[in-house]
């Protein structure tokens, strides 16, 4: 039996103390030092004058819908994430519900998800594409004017997942799609800071990297979900910290 969805103020209060904890835990700054602020088209950012050189372009994305809320972060590459909870609203059949999304889907991704099966079927293959959607333009720093039905995604079976843009594939751009227990599934987008917006650019540390440190970057693992209840997300006065992780750092509360 899964657990009643989080109402939203609290998803976005759990998000905000999720992004100190993590902030707090892999740089060691102190929670009162912390200074969150987002970019004008809403992505948040660490503001920060202090280089860390093991994670030389720290960034994170949080991400909040039905029972759970999640953070990711990166060392050098951008990232984006984006969780789901398949539900439609009440009295409202599935074609009718997604039909009002049709725009932003591609033809090719539109066939996919109306001839996914049966309706439960169709539902999960709507969101799957639409949190992939909402992984690549938050990975970016985009807003919600980005046009959604030139983003495509292809893959087998949910593996190997990969864009094109306008026709023509990215190949800068690492996802990964992952369920998280009963009807949620969250998406994470990795990709080079070059492609971040201008705003969003402004407040990353570097853009500018070799191509082994890129490749670095692009080609780390995908590490899995650290499960926290939320009071372990509160300030403490213990003194230790988790050590920087060159891999991406993700935790997830469920209610």
């Amino acid at each position: 039996m899964s657990t009643p969805p989080l109402p939203d103020r609290k998803r976005a209060l759990v998000s905000r103390l999720l992004q100190y904890a993590l902030v707090h835990q892999v740089l060691g700054i102190p929670y009162n030092e912390i200074v969150i602020r987002r970019t004008a088209e809403g992505k948040p950012y660490l503001e920060c004058d202090k280089p860390n050189l093991e994670l030389p372009n720290f960034n994170f994305n949080a991400s909040h819908h039905g029972n759970f809320v999640a953070i990711a972060s990166e060392p050098i590459c951008l990232v984006g994430l984006d969780v789901v909870a398949q539900t439609i609203p009440e009295k409202e059949s599935v074609e009718d519900f997604i039909e009002s999304f049709s725009s932003y889907f591609s033809g090719l991704e539109w066939f996919n998800i109306i001839n996914a099966g049966s309706s439960h079927q169709i539902l999960s293959e709507f969101y799957r594409y639409w949190s992939l959607k909402e992984a690549f333009v938050k990975a970016i720093g985009e807003g919600v004017g980005y046009k959604l039905d030139t983003v495509e995604f292809h893959h087998k079976n949910w593996e190997n997942i990969f864009v094109k843009v306008d026709g023509k594939e990215l190949k800068d751009w690492k996802f990964w799609l992952l369920e998280l227990g009963k009807d949620h599934v969250a998406s994470i987008a990795r990709v080079h800071p070059m492609f971040a917006t201008s705003s969003y650019k402004r407040t990353l540390k570097r853009t500018q990297f070799n191509n082994e440190e890129y490749n670095m970057g692009l080609n780390l693992p995908n590490a899995s979900f650290i499960f926290r209840k939320v009071e372990d997300l509160l300030p403490s006065n213990e003194e230790g910290r988790v050590a920087p992780c060159l891999s991406q750092n993700c935790a997830l509360v469920k209610d």
